[in-house]
């Protein structure tokens, strides 16, 4: 759907009014920056250094990190659930869940244990969030991975829900190696991308930084304060 704005020109005509200047009639020129030190970071570091850099920094942000393969996928995410206590289970609908072997989770077949496992669905409407709400695990995948910082970044659209990160008391991260890029930087460059190659980006773009926490009452870090009190990463090794 395509809103409409109304007084556009009145309203900037006011601002460049209230800055003792004409409108600007023309675009504006991107500045060339003569140093660029945010590319310099972590420029050479190889795929196995970047993983490297993220499980150094999943222990500063109290999140755990597996390292896995494709066809070890399944038995390493049983495992991982089954540490965190079982389901219910939330996931996205995510046809790579499938493509990684995970049909099994869908189809509540896991071995030793019948789990509850609600797979997102958009024509369900608040029915997602009451099985979000109630969940004990979250399941996602990571778009981009940030190993500076330990960040997973996930694009909302109608078949992955916000809420399957933050309302379950746990949260488990996929994160194919291939996602995995320095930091921020790189992020936000391949989000430029995306836009000016004609795709369509989500409206929704989210940073995760491992479990939630706060330090706001007397600097004292609490982690767990307004979401997954637990999280785990589970690098899979696609390259």
């Amino acid at each position: 759907m395509t809103g409409t704005i109304h007084n556009r020109e009145t309203f900037l005509s006011q601002i460049a009014s209230s800055l003792g200047r004409s409108r600007l009639s023309s675009g504006v020129t991107d500045p060339e920056w003569k140093h660029r030190p945010q590319d310099q970071v972590l420029q050479d570091a190889t795929p196995d250094e970047l993983v490297d850099i993220l499980k150094t920094q999943c222990l500063k942000i109290h999140t755990s990190l597996v390292i896995t393969d494709a066809k070890k996928l399944p038995e390493t995410l049983h495992e991982v659930v089954a540490n965190y206590g079982g389901g219910p289970i939330v996931t996205w609908k995510d046809e790579r869940f499938s493509k990684w072997g995970l049909e099994p989770l869908m189809k509540k077949e896991w071995p030793s244990q019948k789990l509850e496992v609600y797979e997102w669905d958009h024509t369900k409407g608040a029915e997602n969030i009451r099985q979000a709400e109630k969940a004990n695990v979250g399941i996602t995948i990571s778009e981009m991975t940030l190993a500076e910082s330990g960040t997973v970044v996930l694009f909302s659209d109608k078949d992955k829900g916000r809420t399957v990160s933050f309302l379950p008391a746990t949260y488990i991260a996929l994160v194919p190696k291939s996602t995995i890029v320095p930091r921020i930087t790189q992020a936000a460059r391949k989000l430029r991308e995306l836009h000016h190659s004609g795709k369509q980006v989500a409206s929704c773009v989210n940073f995760i930084t491992g479990p939630s926490n706060s330090a706001d009452i007397e600097l004292n870090l609490v982690v767990g304060v307004h979401g997954p009190v637990k999280a785990t990463y589970i690098v899979i090794d696609d390259l």
